[in-house]
């Protein structure tokens, strides 16, 4: 065994071998080619399943797993599996970014960003359509995924979104169809999350009915733009509006950037970002504008618009609003990284959980055959929390994409379904994208040196997805974002009791915080139990049980805040934001269990769709151990603020232990769901390599065990000479 291989300890004792299911037992669905890699009897202390145990079917789940919007994603699949999108391995940075502009023109011509269009556009106005096609592109190339995303979902999207009629008529047909490559220059070197506070400036001449776009320092540079490099002809340049010597804050305008030829135009300057961390079939790079000038028209005027003598109006009257509402309109760029990342991690999953069906390694287990590596109970720690974490995000981005869907279609556009959007984006974009990257990692790891092997795609993910967490959104701010909107709904309950009852309510409030750190609590449960860990158990597995220590964790959360914060509205406005200062760690931390409950209740809410039996069964456990996953994660918390007691705490862990070993035999099944195909894998070791070295290795070690003239160990040797010994010693004693 070498330094990189995973070393597993030797399997432990299964707790609960009457309950949970053996390797080799499989659930039901057509998935015959899929189960003959799977290991037929027991290498390990694993139990034998009973007749009858519920089974998982596949296609039931896959179906759950694709949603609404099922047909478009299978049509999507069938185009990532196109080994001319595929992600190369050995390219030079040049040659990558090359084949992934020739790719978007295979997109161009299956016309995959025509449904975003309303239908007087030419479109269907089937806004999820046009994302659930878009997030699949994940399996092919990151690259190409996120090098699209840039053209039609942030370039052409701020034309559709931000632009009106004449706009639309100029520009949107071209960018389509890729006559138009464009960047989206939002970003700057000195302010990226906080764009309200960008340094490019627009500034409005009426003599000559032209905005004079200027870049006043360094740090206003335009960065990190997608096409800016080398492709981009135009962009959709994010500056600040001045006229009649007012700055009416950022607004977005249509700047040509380059001529036919490629070349820079006048007062445009480009620099290249050159090679990154990943990702690098896209042309990042820099533009800065000086004093460059764009017809009045090229103003996106739909939430605010310039006469030719300069007067400003807008349809929105409060500046903030009509910032976040423009803003706003760009959400599905989080939206869509939130699916994206979810199909990562499922694909490493897929790798890793595959490979460790096939991988064998040491022989504690059976003296001439080794066990897999999804038989050490450690293996499985570290992956199927990870699988129903990804399940539970995939089943939460279905309803995203849902409400996503609702608002850019028109069905429920409302100034407060669009708050809820952007409030539910920026809470799952977060957790999935961190998640991803976790789970690459997890999975590299727990592949060893094959995993560390380019071929087998760890590296290459890991590499592309790295920067989701900090584009579209950097993860911290986005979250801050959602405490912000925890804090205020919070405060809005408070504003609904008088004056009087303010104080009452706040002193209620406070006894209960510190009630909750009195033995009280923990003492019902513990009576409750009564000691007995069956019954602690049966009640970490009830839903309603679940759900109220996930609810309670985020509400208590927001209210410590809230009630250590009530008194900044009486502070100056620095003192305020010292305060704030001082509790942000906190708001961070209550964003994550808002966003925890979110994908609880949604994995919850798509088990009562699951009318197969024997899926919602084996899909509850897996729910189950998402949730008692997130209450392990954070049960000193819980410990310590008397939410749980100490014999329920310990419970926790055991019940985790145990759902592991009952979800084992439905790992296949469990990844199966996710349907992907050998062109979207394209890892070696999850595609029968590893499967062949086993076979290959079997058979020469029975061969040899067959044979009369195979070497015998020393150890045996050994042993047969002290035997011997022994046997003399004792016929000379008679």
């Amino acid at each position: 065994m070498t330094a990189t291989e995973p070393a597993p300890t030797a399997p432990l004792e299964n707790p609960d071998l009457t309950a949970a299911p053996a390797p080799g037992e499989h659930g039901s669905g057509d998935r015959s080619s899929e189960r003959s890699d799977r290991p037929s009897t027991s290498t390990g202390p694993l139990p034998v399943v009973p007749d009858g145990a519920a089974r998982l079917d596949v296609d039931v789940v896959a179906r759950a797993l694709k949603g609404r919007w099922a047909a478009t994603r299978d049509e999507a699949r069938v185009r990532a599996a196109n080994p001319a999108l595929h992600r190369p391995v050995d390219a030079s940075v040049a040659e990558h970014r090359e084949r992934v502009f020739e790719q978007l023109r295979i997109l161009v011509e299956d016309d995959v960003s025509r449904p975003m269009l309303p239908e007087h556009l030419g479109g269907s106005n089937d806004n999820g359509a046009n994302i659930a096609a878009f997030e699949e592109l994940v399996v092919a190339d990151p690259s190409l995924q996120i090098k699209a995303g840039v053209q039609w979902g942030l370039f052409t999207s701020a034309i559709l979104q931000l632009g009106t009629a004449e706009h639309h008529e100029k520009w949107i047909e071209p960018a389509l169809r890729l006559e138009l490559p464009g960047a989206f220059a939002m970003t700057e070197i000195g302010h990226g999350s906080d764009v309200q506070s960008l340094g490019t400036t627009a500034t409005y001449d009426p003599a000559a009915e032209e905005w004079v776009i200027h870049t006043p320092f360094r740090a206003a540079t335009k960065d990190y733009l997608g096409n800016a490099a080398i492709h981009a002809k135009a962009a959709t340049v994010f500056a600040r509006l001045i006229t009649n010597g007012v700055d009416h804050g950022v607004h977005c305008f249509f700047v040509p950037v380059r001529d036919e030829d490629g070349a820079m135009l006048p007062g445009i300057t480009s620099e290249d970002d050159g090679e990154k961390g990943g990702l690098n079939g896209i042309d990042n790079g820099r533009l800065a504008f000086d004093h460059v000038r764009v017809p009045r028209t090229n103003l996106l005027n739909r939430y605010g618009d310039v006469a030719p003598d300069g007067t400003y109006t807008s349809p929105i009257e409060s500046p903030g609003r009509r910032f976040f509402t423009m803003l706003g309109t760009l959400v599905q760029g989080r939206v869509s990284l939130d699916g994206a990342a979810t199909r990562a991690s499922a694909l490493a999953l897929h790798i890793a959980i595959t490979y460790a069906t096939q991988r064998r390694q040491f022989t504690a287990a059976d003296p001439t055959q080794e066990t897999v590596l999804l038989d050490y109970q450690s293996h499985l720690a570290r992956l199927l929390p990870k699988l129903a974490a990804t399940y539970a995000g995939a089943f939460a981005h279905e309803q995203l994409l849902i409400a996503f869907d609702d608002v850019f279609s028109g069905h429920g556009d409302t100034p407060e379904a669009r708050e809820d959007l952007e409030t539910l984006a920026a809470a799952l974009k977060p957790v999935s994208t961190r998640l991803a990257m976790d789970t690459i990692q997890e999975c590299r790891e727990a592949c060893g040196g094959q995993g560390f092997l380019a071929e087998n795609r760890f590296v290459g993910l890991h590499q592309d997805l790295d920067v989701y967490t900090t584009f579209e959104g950097d993860n911290t701010v986005l979250l801050q974002l959602v405490a912000k909107r925890l804090l205020a709904d919070y405060t809005g309950e408070l504003k609904s009791v008088d004056r009087a009852g303010i104080g009452r309510f706040i002193a209620q409030r406070a006894d209960v915080l510190a009630r909750r750190h009195t033995p009280w609590h923990r003492l019902v449960q513990t009576a409750s139990d009564a000691g007995n860990a069956r019954r602690a158990s049966e009640t970490l597995r009830q839903a309603d049980f679940q759900e109220e220590m996930l609810t309670e964790r985020v509400r208590l959360k927001i209210e410590e805040v809230a009630l250590a914060l009530r008194s900044t509205s009486r502070m100056a406005p620095a003192d305020a934001a010292a305060q704030v200062n001082k509790h942000q760690v906190e708001m961070l931390d209550a964003a994550r269990a808002h966003a925890d409950l979110l994908r609880w209740r949604a994995f919850t809410d798509a088990l009562a769709q699951i009318e197969d039996e024997g899926s919602r069964e084996v899909l509850t456990e897996l729910r189950d151990l998402f949730g008692l996953t997130l209450l392990q994660q954070d049960l000193a918390w819980f410990l310590l603020n008397g939410m749980i007691s100490a014999q329920r705490g310990r419970q926790v862990q055991a019940d985790v232990k145990r759902l592991l070993w009952r979800l084992r035999p439905h790992a296949l099944d469990l990844i199966a769901a996710f349907e992907f195909a050998p062109e979207h894998v394209r890892a070696p070791i999850a595609l029968g390599a590893e499967k062949e070295r086993q076979d290959e290795a079997a058979a020469y070690y029975r061969a040899q065990r067959a044979s009369v003239d195979a070497p015998v160990s020393e150890k045996v040797l050994r042993d047969r000479e002290k035997k011997a010994a022994k046997e003399q010693a004792r016929s000379g004693r008679r």
